[in-house]
């Protein structure tokens, strides 16, 4: 990642803001000033002999010299960073088999039965898509609401094909912008796969099988989540 300074210049010589707000913005007041004698370390340097009598006997001279020809402006550098991606931690409330309510995308309001955590982070989730609509589908936690609600599944027998790897979009060839690809109208939506039609069916047997169990559960989660005026979200007990 390139690092971005945080003032810039609107043109030659003349910068967005000026040294006081500059100061104000990264809170400089705050810090203690540093010497940076005490931090730069000393620079390398060798003697050399130096001929005549009155030029001294030895002379000393930088190892690295700094180049004749600089940059006119200033070139961002990326920073050294130690981050590294990982998963994200699922919350406490979160465990398979809890009833979650979508709070963004095509199917946001509906209920939903989460499965597990994939690799990635994200949330395997099913409607059961018989009862709702809603597929086998990765839902990001931050986009959840989780309720009290839970679903009695054995984790060890959801299908272990259901990976990041299963939901990945295969690259279509693209086709030449002529007259005749025009006027053909619309792209011709894709019939899926029918090894994830099947993933699709022996999953929803399995939450099917337990859902029926429980009395009303296949109505509530047939049901849409939504608010009435001067409700909270976070004064519900879901």
């Amino acid at each position: 990642m390139v690092h971005k300074p945080r003032n810039s210049f609107l043109t030659v010589g003349v910068s967005k803001y000026s040294r006081s707000q500059v100061i104000a913005k990264r809170v400089l007041y705050k810090r203690k000033p540093v010497s940076t004698l005490a931090v730069c370390p000393p620079a390398s340097a060798k003697k050399v002999e130096v001929k005549g009598a009155k030029n001294g006997g030895s002379r000393s001279v930088a190892l690295n010299k700094a180049p004749r020809f600089y940059e006119a402006e200033d070139v961002a550098k990326p920073l050294k960073h130690r981050k590294h991606a990982r998963t994200a931690t699922l919350r406490s409330t979160i465990t398979p088999g809890t009833v979650l309510i979508l709070l963004a995308g095509r199917y946001r309001g509906k209920r939903v039965v989460f499965l597990k955590q994939l690799e990635s982070g994200l949330l395997l989730v099913s409607g059961p898509f018989k009862i709702n609509g809603v597929p086998l589908k990765r839902v990001n936690q931050a986009y959840v609401l989780a309720t009290s609600t839970k679903v009695n599944i054995d984790a060890a027998k959801i299908d272990a094909q259901l990976n990041d790897a299963f939901f990945a979009r295969t690259k279509s060839a693209k086709k030449a912008a002529t007259e005749e690809a025009f006027f053909e109208g619309q792209k011709k939506k894709e019939p899926l796969a029918e090894n994830k039609v099947a993933v699709q069916k022996a999953t929803d047997k399995l939450i099917l099988e337990a859902v029926n169990k429980v009395e009303y559960l296949p109505q509530y989660l047939a049901s849409k989540f939504s608010l009435s005026k001067g409700q909270a979200p976070h004064a519900l007990k879901l």
